[in-house]
């Protein structure tokens, strides 16, 4: 496929903001926001995790062709992981916005409006993995592991920028959040790496031969099909190099889980540490999503890929 870095930002943005406030929600569940101190780094933090979501939001306009019409996209709710996802997004964000809220304002029941939060959080996690994992022509996105690595790193990326609120906030709290941010994003590590690994034994379902119904051990395609480009070959192909995949790869292991998981662990509770740990792991799975989606291979690339 040909990823649109609209959906790559949409992705990797909204979850962080999502990592992010299940952090606060268990640092709140642990009896962390007894103080208005912490109530107030809770809020912030709720804030913070609902300038992740919006930008995200935001991003995902830009793939629109008529963005005046994206209302509609709620309509197929029974039948699409998509529109399920255009309603958990706002439903997590409202919720979240009232749990910043009432940390805020010292209201009364935090615990039971942050479970509708995380509820909510979850929802949109599963309904944004199926999304892609319930596209079945897409060996590379149609396994468990597609949900599973939505989840683990979206909550490791929103734990390292938790321990890093936590260490300007709430320096007794960053290295637990930060051992938590450890564990997550070696866990996401494994997830990320079973699913290449994975993905490099598939063999397609289909060939050339039973493209065109014709059972010729040796067929080769000898024209594109067209004069020029189309919608076929700008759509579903990135045009990048097999090399250059290999590079983009071992960039986004590196930078996106084991650069952060050793700067979590050298020095958990530095502010400026954290930053950059942030920083270099946000960058790395920007080139992990756009990997991802660059990685599907999608059928029509039998007729187009290699001539285009």
């Amino acid at each position: 496929m040909n990823p649109a870095l609209s959906v790559v930002f949409l992705t990797v943005l909204i979850g962080a903001g999502q990592g992010l406030f299940l952090a606060l929600y268990g640092c709140e569940l642990a009896g962390f926001g007894a103080t208005p101190q912490e109530r107030d780094t809770l809020s912030l933090g709720a804030a913070l995790a609902l300038v992740f979501t919006g930008l995200g939001l935001l991003a995902s306009f830009f793939h629109l062709g008529h963005p005046e019409r994206a209302w509609r996209a709620a309509a197929m709710w029974r039948t699409s992981w998509l529109s399920r996802e255009v309603i958990a997004l706002p439903a997590f964000m409202a919720a979240c916005a009232a749990w910043g809220g009432a940390q805020w304002l010292a209201l009364p029941g935090t615990r039971a409006i942050g479970a509708l939060a995380a509820l909510a959080c979850l929802a949109l996690f599963i309904c944004t993995g199926m999304v892609y994992a319930s596209i079945r022509f897409l060996q590379e996105w149609a396994s468990p592991l597609t949900l599973v690595n939505y989840l683990l790193i979206g909550c490791a990326s929103g734990a390292t920028l938790a321990a890093l609120l936590a260490s300007l906030r709430a320096p007794a709290l960053a290295p637990v959040l930060a051992l938590a941010a450890l564990a997550l994003t070696l866990a996401a590590l494994i997830g990320r790496a079973a699913a290449l690994a994975r993905n490099a034994r598939l063999r397609p379902r289909s060939t050339l031969q039973s493209a065109i119904g014709v059972k010729h051990p040796l067929i080769r395609q000898r024209a594109q099909g067209f004069m020029g480009g189309s919608f076929n070959t700008r759509e579903f192909f990135h045009g990048r190099s097999a090399p250059a995949l290999r590079t983009l790869k071992w960039f986004f292991l590196v930078a996106g889980f084991a650069v952060p998981a050793a700067l979590l662990a050298l020095a958990p509770a530095s502010p400026a540490v954290l930053l950059l740990a942030v920083a270099v792991q946000l960058a790395g799975l920007l080139a992990e999503r756009w990997f991802f989606f660059a990685q599907a291979n999608h059928p029509q690339n039998l007729y187009y890929q290699a001539i285009s």
